[in-house]
């Protein structure tokens, strides 16, 4: 009876310690798990967020896109009645895979600083018509503001990986400016759906030509190409 006695003070001091140990490591793990305002990330944690983010954020603009074509699009003439252009077609940018991977890293990441900058003003404007129309279901409106809210989040990250990439240097010179606000508050119902189609369209293309720029970026900046 003693001897089970001791076993089982010997098994209970045996746990006791494993949980000082576990309680140590977690006290001493890095402050970024705690999501400190100091955190300093690495290059490679920056660049695996940023690009998870911008699949997600291309992902519901493709959604958002078909969604719309879906339900307001169908039998209408969309294609050639929207601009041929968007706004940001202003922005130099690699015309296909091989050109953005020859592309030096400081420019790509300020064309994706710049297209992202570019995308403020409207998407803003964006959410807030969205919300006040009443004929655009919960869904869509949802996907709208979560794409605002996420593209904004990507804004800040790519701040912290160009302070790292490029320290010191401060390039904001890469901007488009977007005037189709009146194609979204004016004229009748169908001169609105054109403007949202053709919004919802240059959105869908911007968004995947970041998230393909910061998956060659990481490759070329982490990776150092090999990948």
């Amino acid at each position: 009876m003693d001897s089970k006695q001791s076993s089982w003070k010997g098994s209970l001091l045996l746990l006791l310690v494993l949980n000082l140990l576990l309680c140590k490591n977690v006290a001493a793990s890095p402050a970024c798990a705690g999501g400190a305002a100091n955190c300093r990330l690495s290059l490679q944690d920056l660049f695996t967020r940023a690009v998870a983010l911008s699949d997600n954020i291309y992902k519901v603009a493709e959604d958002t896109f078909r969604g719309f074509q879906k339900t307001y699009a169908t039998g209408r003439e969309f294609i050639s009645r929207a601009i041929n252009s968007c706004h940001t077609s202003t922005i130099p940018t690699p015309a296909d895979k091989d050109q953005a991977l020859n592309t030096e890293s400081g420019t790509l990441l300020n064309t994706v600083r710049g297209l992202l900058r570019s995308w403020e003003d409207p998407l803003q404007h964006l959410t807030t018509t969205v919300r006040d129309m009443k004929e655009f279901p919960a869904d869509m409106i949802r996907r709208v503001q979560e794409i605002e809210y996420k593209t904004h989040q990507l804004r800040e990250g790519m701040e912290k990986i160009i302070k790292q990439v490029e320290p010191g240097v401060i390039n904001d010179d890469i901007f488009a400016a977007w005037s189709g606000l009146s194609s979204l508050q004016k004229g009748d119902k169908n001169s609105h759906l054109v403007g949202f189609y053709n919004l919802f369209h240059c959105l869908r293309r911007d968004t995947n030509k970041v998230d393909n720029y910061l998956k060659i970026l990481k490759c070329k900046v982490v990776h150092e190409g090999s990948c």
